[in-house]
């Protein structure tokens, strides 16, 4: 427990203790028989209760800020003292003091289960100095250094696999219980869990740069950056405030013109200061939108501000790119066709991939990654043709894998051959075995498994999706056709896509929104153009700047997420909004014309509040 917490823990009881003594001590006022004796005892009560509050009034006062709900406590109960209504004003200030410590653990509470979402930085590292292990901690660590990484341990920075294999578990980052699997010269991510063997990593970045810090910091410093909606109530309560004050006077004036005596004026003015506190909003809003982020992140979606998750409700026209965000960014292999049938599909396939599996080429590597089972052909020759494949001698077989140009300067009959690249986009790799012309292997960038979501987003007020891209109208359109996008622009260089945003964007109602989905590394510009840009990735993005939303996975059904996150959270936030105000209006006419008493003048305040606090609550049910 750090040192704040634990003098808040002191102070909360003390504060008990306090109150113990103060409800003693007005129940003997309360049983005394002389006048005298027992004010002051009803006096020391009241000062034992509610001396914390008085405090922090005197200290506003000083700092020129005291219209708050302090000190309207203060005055409000001072009133009661002044016309001898002794017990009202200790039940006031008593009442007042259970409820501010049921909306104190009310928040604790929300921050206690954010904090369990935010519990991904590892306790420690496993250092390696020569050749032994010493335990540091984590932010110490340099890059270069090597570390170990256990059974069941937290990866404590980025870094790279040097030695050995094993599964991670990403929920924390991601969202997705899925394990992942991790080889050797892997890249491995702060915050994920190591759920198989001990491996050896390379640090990559400094604690302060790497992943885990970044969500971290991402998230404390996410209501910095206010909604709307909570300007204007910070706002309001300015302006609120004084205004109510100056209603109460005019109801100490009542007498003035009315039958009443100037006792009850005061009492009603000071019932109704009591009822004015904006506790109710003035606590449930911001808190509100710090569970929405909070949730957010619990689904491996970061939201950079308040302000952002606010505006997603906004969000009408949605702009995707295509690799990396619509498709998976890397070539599979689709197809595999023979020409004769000296082969079999698979052998042919195998001999391929021992072919490339030495190669650093995007394809080769594609047709590997695509490749798995077990390849234990004996490769006794390799050599790489820039621009054109690989020349290889596997298991006595002389193979060609690459372009026609390949087969072509090597006398390989390929007449029936049209080209490398075909009107939908698939990659051909053709392979001659022996001088002789065998078939070919088909890739291409494939549409992601959960790009059916997109069309969901309908019911979440999107009323266009559009595609920018900078392939071929063929391709792109494709693409756009199997994912259901309602408008395509193709061929388009980055600078252009920042133009369509923008005149997409001019097209827009003044309360209409566009928001932009893209890898957040070669989308930078269109990601800051957008009203809000949202980056895609495993994680590596995140340090991204323009980025105003981060999905630490690539699946793109966290879109739907995190709009039912945003539309939740407004909706929780007008009810508490809504409900505070008709209570506060109604109960305030009730008071200001003597029909409530102090009591329920309390529980128009900190009742309320305890409320609104209890169903901004409700956000973290979503699923």
């Amino acid at each position: 427990m750090c040192e704040h917490e634990h003098e808040e823990k002191e102070n909360e009881k003390l504060n008990i203790l306090f109150i113990i003594i103060g409800v003693i001590i007005s129940v003997f006022a309360h049983f005394s028989k002389i006048e005298s004796v027992s004010f002051l005892l009803y006096l020391a009560g009241y000062i034992c209760i509610g001396y914390d509050i008085y405090l922090k009034a005197i200290k506003k006062l000083f700092k020129k800020d005291m219209f708050d709900e302090n000190f309207l406590m203060v005055i409000a109960t001072i009133g009661a003292f002044a016309i001898n209504e002794y017990i009202e004003a200790i039940l006031v200030i008593l009442l007042y003091k259970i409820g501010e410590f049921l909306q104190d653990k009310a928040v604790e509470n929300s921050k206690k289960k954010i904090n369990e979402v935010l519990n991904i930085k590892a306790p420690y590292a496993n250092l390696v100095i020569n050749e032994k292990i010493k335990k540091v901690n984590p932010e110490s660590l340099n890059i270069g250094d090597v570390i170990i990484i256990k059974t069941g341990e937290k990866v404590p920075v980025d870094g790279v696999v040097t030695s050995g294999n094993t599964s991670l578990d990403m929920k924390a980052l991601t969202g997705e219980s899925k394990p992942i699997s991790i080889k050797e010269n892997d890249n491995i991510l702060s915050g994920a869990i190591n759920i198989g063997s001990t491996i050896y990593v390379k640090v990559s970045s400094a604690f302060k740069d790497s992943t885990v810090s970044q969500i971290i910091d991402l998230i404390e410093n996410a209501t910095d950056k206010k909604s709307k909606t909570e300007n204007l109530i910070t706002r309001f309560a300015k302006v609120y405030t004084p205004i109510v004050i100056f209603i109460a006077l005019i109801i100490v004036l009542l007498p003035l013109f009315c039958n009443i005596t100037f006792r009850v004026a005061l009492h009603r003015a000071f019932t109704f200061l009591v009822i004015s506190c904006p506790c109710a909003i003035v606590i449930s809003v911001p808190l509100s939108f710090f569970v929405g982020i909070g949730v957010s992140s619990k689904f491996g979606i970061l939201v950079k501000g308040s302000n952002y998750l606010d505006a997603l409700n906004d969000i009408n026209v949605i702009a995707f790119d295509k690799t990396g965000t619509l498709t998976k960014g890397k070539f599979e292999i689709t197809g595999v066709y023979l020409k004769n049938n000296k082969f079999s599909k698979e052998e042919l396939l195998t001999l391929v991939v021992a072919c490339e599996k030495y190669s650093n080429h995007y394809i080769a590597k594609s047709i590997v990654d695509s490749y798995k089972n077990q390849v234990t052909f004996d490769v006794s020759s390799h050599e790489e043709i820039a621009g054109q494949g690989i020349k290889a001698i596997v298991n006595d077989y002389n193979i060609l894998v690459g372009n026609k140009k390949l087969l072509e300067d090597e006398k390989v009959n390929v007449s029936d051959i049209n080209g490398n690249i075909d009107d939908e986009g698939k990659t051909f790799v053709y392979v001659a075995i022996n001088s002789e012309y065998i078939g070919y292997i088909t890739l291409a960038d494939t549409l992601k498994t959960d790009a059916e979501s997109i069309s969901n987003l309908k019911k979440y007020g999107i009323k266009k999706t559009i595609m920018l891209t900078g392939d071929t109208k063929l391709i792109a359109e494709k693409i756009a056709k199997e994912a259901k996008i309602d408008r395509v622009y193709d061929s388009l260089l980055p600078q252009d896509k920042v133009k369509i945003v923008e005149e997409i964007k001019e097209n827009l109602g003044k309360k209409e929104k566009l928001a932009y989905v893209g890898d957040g590394i070669n989308d930078s510009p269109v990601l800051a153009a957008a009203d809000i840009g949202i980056s895609m990735g495993n994680g590596a993005d995140i340090a991204v700047e323009t980025a105003d939303i981060v999905l630490m996975s690539e699946e793109l059904n966290k879109l739907e997420t995190v709009l039912k996150i945003a539309r939740k959270t407004r909706k929780v936030v007008i009810e508490n909004i809504s409900f505070a105000i008709v209570i506060k209006v109604m109960f305030l006419i009730l008071g200001s014309i003597g029909k409530m008493t102090m009591f329920f003048a309390v529980f128009a305040d900190v009742g309320v509040a305890l409320i609104t606090i209890i169903n901004a609550m409700r956000i973290f049910k979503i699923r």
